[in-house]
């Protein structure tokens, strides 16, 4: 069996709408579904992708009103990293992220900057032959657009600790060095038609919390027809893993690895189009099926959404 890279990350958020005009507005993602968190229903979960919804793309928010900003530290992924194809992908991003206040930094082959909420992003220049995921939007041209996950970076004290589940039961690859410091630590999980990296760094001195622009896990894609199978070999490999939790999505296995961070292994399928056609993605509150009979109340209590796709999408 072979992990199919990073299916999707998920972080909080104080500020839906805020969200929505950052992520969709700004970043050019497409808002593919518009839920419910499915254990507090009283909060949105956000769900952004490529166009079609595709798992490598797929960042999610949980919506908490007026969370106080968190602060990433031991056991907690830090920054997340998206491919772009090009030199001059990276000097349209600088451009586009400066003239909306979130001034990036400049690296040799890259661009970090942060979201509204401190959340950290890198934009990198990846050669690959991974199909691009890719949003439309009509201020940022196809060939500069955001094509998916390329990694999380995780601070960890202790690597080494991680090393037997991620390499002898998830099936990571071996650690590379890379970076100027020589101390970033990088395994690949590579399947058939993807992959996505994952990167230690030392954790600085101040311990994490998670709140506002903090990640709450990132989640790793499983052929359905594997799930059940890669369950028993988490538990195999020492970690306590939840049972299978379908998520009307996907289905989906938590477990924290031994650096502390939380995993996900979730299924590629059924996917956002089970409740909704494609060309409607995101544009209703949709509630899986044992929510739905209690729409009546959940949706009052969520603040309506502005979707910047709304003024310009094709109907």
């Amino acid at each position: 069996m072979k992990l199919e890279g990073i299916h999707h990350v998920t972080a909080i958020t104080a500020d839906a709408q805020a969200n929505v005009d950052f992520y969709a507005g700004v970043l050019g993602l497409r808002l593919v579904k518009k839920s419910i968190n499915q254990d507090d229903t009283s909060v949105y979960h956000l769900f952004y992708a490529d166009e079609k919804g595709d798992p490598g793309s797929d960042i999610t928010f949980f919506e908490y009103p007026g969370v106080p900003p968190g602060r990433a530290g031991g056991g907690m992924v830090h920054r997340i990293v998206w491919r772009v194809a090009s030199p001059d992908a990276l000097d349209f991003w600088a451009d586009r992220l400066t003239d909306r206040g979130r001034e990036p930094s400049r690296l040799e082959d890259s661009l970090v900057f942060d979201d509204p909420e401190g959340l950290t992003h890198e934009f990198r220049v990846v050669e690959t032959t991974d199909a691009p995921l890719t949003a439309e939007h009509p201020e940022v041209p196809a060939e500069l657009a955001i094509q998916g996950f390329h990694a999380v970076r995780a601070y960890a004290a202790d690597p080494e600790r991680s090393r037997a589940l991620l390499e002898d039961t998830l099936g990571f690859s071996a650690p590379s060095k890379v970076g100027p410091d020589g101390t970033t630590l990088s395994r690949e999980a590579r399947g058939e038609h993807r992959g996505g990296f994952y990167l230690y760094d030392p954790p600085p001195p101040e311990g994490g919390a998670q709140g506002a622009g903090s990640v709450h896990h990132v989640a790793w894609a499983s052929p359905p027809s594997e799930h059940e199978a890669w369950r028993e070999a988490v538990v195999a490999g020492g970690a306590h893993a939840t049972p299978i939790i379908d998520r009307y999505y996907f289905r989906s296995i938590y477990f924290r690895e031994p650096s502390g961070v939380l995993f996900e292994i979730a299924t590629i399928g059924p996917g956002f189009t089970v409740d909704e056609p494609l060309d409607e993605l995101g544009e209703k509150l949709s509630l899986t099926p044992q929510y739905e009979h209690l729409r009546a109340r959940i949706e009052p209590k969520l603040t309506p959404l502005r979707n910047p796709r709304d003024s310009w999408a094709r109907r």
